[in-house]
């Protein structure tokens, strides 16, 4: 495979990864303290903490292709605080001291990827520039003026909320009247990050098997296809790491849907155009619509620009033809051109996509079953860029039974109930889908806040 294909990131750094060349894969039966199945963020991370508490240990990362193939390669580069679930969602379940709690450590872990990505010498164009959310009609002013009440309450996340004469003296976004500011979210280059942490991880003594299917695992027994035979890990202990790709697994199933998330590239921009565009290095920026699309500045001054609107695949299927799609392409280059008209004509150098992990409560989770010899992270609805750092850490400690202000925070051991069965799955995820794009368009012709998404909403995650 041309693993330049898998998108804007991976194509970018190809000369310099080898063309992505796979390391080996397991050539015999394999004993390990830890096997973790997948070598994306939530798996590297797991080791690099592990490596930390107990340098001794064995640990394996079981990947199907390279590492960084799925999501942690593909996404759109916000290292932020984001969380499936609100504060005030928190609080309704677990508490406002939960909640607080929740909100610092994701904070706390923006920094901490930055950290590490300096201490190990892994460039990865990181820049805490903040977000920026555009608010472009009365629904959305009215959803920035709750975001900024809800921070204040929980006094955490330090969100600004700017006015129409300032949002329009600071960007080229015409139609924009409000806009709230949130400091707490890094730029990075994801594929740079992870790749990166591979070697780390690698040099540290850990063992990434590429080009090795996990098929099935129980017990700390995890069976492999690999240089096409099949091998058993013997583990201690078995972390699942796979976030959207687990659906294809039995262990996992109807426990995660896979949601797909496209993006497109421009061409680089020259600094004029930015000037007049008015955001800096290191921002990222959204707006307040009800389908969610997201986008940052590049290092080398391109847009980064994704979104929802992919619709979901009958029975959770995960295939290469659905990282592209023209009409959330045209979707993307219509809303980025919409939001910012200064960039309006640029060339589009890339289109890609891949899925993420939903879970059916979209409620992230990490946790370990001793018993069944088992370790969890993911559910984090397209937030893991930074999330997968916090569930490293936790991870690590919750194997290594060190109990830490992280093992007692409200995602841990949280179990999602499953999806339904098919058609049931399909019907309802894409019905969701209908319903946000319905929602906005609601919003833009009654200006209030939409029906439609007050009655779904909750159903999605909203």
């Amino acid at each position: 495979m041309d693993y330049r294909q898998v998108g804007f990131w991976f194509d970018s750094i190809a000369e310099q990864e080898d063309g992505f060349r796979p390391r080996p894969g397991l050539d015999a039966d394999t004993q390990a303290d830890v096997a973790i199945v997948g070598a994306g963020l939530t798996g590297l991370w797991t080791a690099y903490y592990l490596q930390e508490r107990d340098p001794s240990l064995k640990i394996v990362l079981l990947e199907k292709e390279v590492a960084g193939f799925g999501a942690s390669g593909r996404n759109g580069g916000w290292c932020s605080a984001l969380f499936p679930w609100s504060a005030s969602k928190l609080e309704k379940r677990y508490g406002f001291d939960a909640a607080v709690a929740m909100r610092r450590a994701m904070v706390g872990t923006v920094d901490e990827v930055g950290r590490v990505a300096e201490a190990e010498g892994i460039e990865i164009d990181y820049a805490r520039g903040g977000t920026v959310t555009f608010a472009r009609t009365r629904p959305q002013l009215d959803a920035a003026r709750a975001e900024y009440e809800e921070s204040e309450r929980y006094g955490v996340d330090e969100v600004a909320l700017w006015g129409t004469e300032t949002v329009r003296e600071r960007f080229g976004a015409p139609d924009a009247v409000a806009a709230t500011f949130t400091p707490a979210c890094a730029r990075i280059h994801p594929a740079k990050l992870v790749r990166g942490l591979a070697r780390v991880v690698e040099r540290r003594g850990a063992t990434i098997a590429e080009g090795t299917e996990v098929l099935s695992w129980r017990d700390g027994t995890v069976r492999v296809r690999s240089r096409g035979s099949d091998r058993l890990v013997r583990a201690g202990i078995v972390v699942n790491a796979t976030e959207g790709y687990g659906s294809q697994l039995p262990q996992v199933g109807r426990r995660i849907l896979p949601l797909y998330s496209l993006m497109i590239a421009t061409e680089p921009l020259p600094d004029a155009t930015w000037n007049r565009i008015g955001l800096e290095h290191g921002q990222t920026f959204t707006d307040f619509r009800n389908l969610i699309v997201y986008g940052q500045r590049t290092a080398d001054n391109r847009f980064a620009f994704g979104g929802r609107g992919a619709r979901y695949h009958l029975g959770s299927a995960i295939h290469s033809s659905y990282d592209r799609s023209p009409r959330v392409r045209q979707h993307l280059i219509h809303t980025l051109f919409d939001l910012f008209p200064d960039a309006a004509g640029a060339r589009i150098t890339h289109h890609w996509g891949g899925p993420l992990g939903v879970p059916r409560d979209w409620h992230a989770s990490v946790g370990v079953d001793r018993q069944a010899r088992e370790a969890w992270a993911g559910g984090y609805v397209g937030d893991g860029l930074s999330t997968t750092n916090l569930a490293g850490r936790t991870l690590a400690d919750l194997i290594t039974e060190t109990r830490t202000d992280l093992t007692t925070l409200p995602w841990v051991g949280h179990r999602s109930p499953r999806w339904e069965p098919e058609p049931l799955r399909f019907a309802g995820a894409n019905a969701g889908l209908v319903a946000m794009e319905s929602a906005d368009l609601e919003e833009t012709v009654t200006r209030r806040p939409s029906v439609v998404s007050r009655v779904l909403g909750p159903l999605i995650g909203h």
